[in-house]
């Protein structure tokens, strides 16, 4: 088998899997049409569902057909190629889960683009009127999170074996392989998932929702999405009981799959030796007291009402959720600048969080108390120091740390890039600030500069922002380098 035919090989178990992945998809695009049998009012909705799911099956169908044969699927994949798989089957996602926006004339193409990236990317920012939708629409908006929550790898591994799992998993940024089989620890991640929601559904339904609010609000707290079927989020409810709920499903949400699993496997010695959960609780220890100080006289008379204030919307902040009890537009510039800083510290590793992620954090400051104890010992020698994430224990070395300064970087070229295209547009530094960084890191939280009259080259920035942000940069940097090298050998072997 000559070079380019290799090439061509590889490509064609991409296109396969990729088709295959689309296949599944349409199945998913079908599931608010369930929801007809409890409101018969919104069948006449449910064609909007039926024709994009049609035209992912026929997208679909046609990749899986024209490009599969017996040696493309026993062909390995890689992570390199799995990087490819990833980002095309979240673009494949993201469009057709804009078609029911655009069918319905519930939006534009381009707002339907961004509300569809907002939902699978676990954002919350939105451009959709919930009090006047329907309800299908209101439901496919929290299935996209929740699925987008749990990663389009981990939905559509389950139907697929052999090399291909380990490619795509890892590729999608995990480091949380559970168990050695990657099937099992897909199943085992969905099946720690979805009992949470159920649990969800179940607590706020006895806090006094009702069930239709109770599963859509269950499904995107824990993906720490943020979308609501009320115009004023979490906050419409004014119940202590439902805020407790939803910080308990924030957390859970922001909490790494790994670490989940050693909670049930009752690991708790293991448990203990994990830095994230630490880190999640320093940071919050630190930053609810200055937020409620910040808080307390300018924008609240009592400290009660600061305190449940700071408390709800700092880990919102910080696990990347996006619900609100509280109208930020009135709150001064302390305060959503303590927001902005959680906002960018972001959640833990393999959780449906955003940011730049704990783990990252804890690395970049323990490198830093490194080199000071470095400074104060003797010459020659040696101490090594880890960080426990799991079950697996990592080095914190030079490898690793520049690892973490790579992404840090890109977040913030990115970070620096965005801001800038919104200040641009006449929004203020503090402003623009504070609702790149709610994209970037997947938040929601918003001072109102996402809105259905925005610009459009502020919403494909935003968009765009959502989707780097998910999925890490990296792997798109490496699908995209994948993808230039391999056309150029390709074409280059002609000669």
């Amino acid at each position: 088998m000559t070079y380019r035919d290799m090439i061509k090989m590889k490509y064609r178990t991409i296109m396969r899997n990729l088709g295959w992945m689309l296949i599944c998809f349409s199945v998913i695009l079908l599931i608010p049409i369930v929801f007809c049998i409890f409101y018969p009012e919104e069948f006449p909705n449910s064609i909007y569902f039926f024709e994009s799911a049609a035209l992912s099956f026929i997208c679909g169908y046609t990749l899986w057909f024209f490009f599969s044969n017996k040696k493309t699927a026993d062909q390995h994949i890689t992570v390199h190629e799995g990087a490819i798989i990833v980002l095309f089957a979240w673009l494949g996602a993201v469009f057709f889960s804009a078609l029911p926006f655009v069918f319905s004339g519930e939006l534009d193409f381009t707002q339907a683009v961004f509300e569809s990236t907002s939902g699978w990317t676990t954002t919350g920012l939105s451009l959709v009127d919930v009090s006047k939708t329907s309800k299908l629409i209101l439901v496919w908006r929290s299935l996209t999170q929740f699925f987008g929550g749990a990663g389009f790898a981990i939905i559509m591994l389950s139907s697929i074996g052999g090399g291909v799992s380990q490619g795509i998993y890892v590729a999608e940024g995990r480091m949380d392989n559970l168990l050695p089989n990657i099937k099992k620890s897909t199943k085992t991640i969905l099946l720690i998932y979805f009992s949470y929601a159920v649990a969800g559904i179940i607590a706020y339904k006895i806090a006094g929702m009702n069930l239709f609010d109770s599963f859509n609000h269950s499904l995107t707290a824990l993906a720490t999405g943020g979308f609501s079927t009320r115009v004023n989020s979490i906050g419409e409810f004014n119940s202590i009981h439902i805020e407790i709920i939803t910080i308990v499903l924030m957390t859970l949400g922001t909490t790494g799959f790994g670490i989940h699993y050693l909670i049930w496997e009752r690991n708790f010695k293991q448990l203990k030796k994990n830095v994230e959960p630490w880190t999640y609780l320093v940071i919050l220890l630190i930053f609810i007291p200055l937020l409620v100080l910040a808080l307390l006289g300018p924008v609240y008379g009592s400290l009660p009402h600061a305190i449940r204030e700071g408390v709800f919307q700092a880990v919102s902040a910080l696990t990347g959720t996006g619900f609100s009890t509280a109208n930020l537009v009135l709150w001064n510039q302390m305060s959503l600048f303590l927001l902005t800083l959680l906002m960018i510290f972001g959640g833990m590793m393999d959780s449906t969080s955003g940011g730049i992620k704990l783990f990252r954090i804890y690395v970049i400051f323990k490198s830093i108390l490194i080199e000071v104890q470095r400074f104060f010992l003797p010459k020659g020698a040696v101490k090594h120091h880890v960080a426990w994430k799991g079950n697996y224990m990592y080095k914190i070395d030079d490898a690793l740390l520049r690892s973490v300064l790579i992404f840090t970087t890109l977040y913030f070229l990115n970070y620096a890039i965005g801001v800038g295209v919104m200040v641009s547009y006449g929004n203020d530094l503090m402003t623009s600030a504070f609702e790149y960084a709610s994209a970037l890191s997947t938040v929601g939280l918003s001072l109102g500069i996402t809105n259905p009259g925005a610009p459009y080259p502020i919403i494909w920035t935003e968009t765009i922002g959502m989707f780097l942000g998910r999925l890490e940069f990296i792997v798109v940097l490496y699908a995209l380098a994948k993808i230039f090298r391999d056309l150029r050998q390709f074409y280059s072997s002609q000669h």
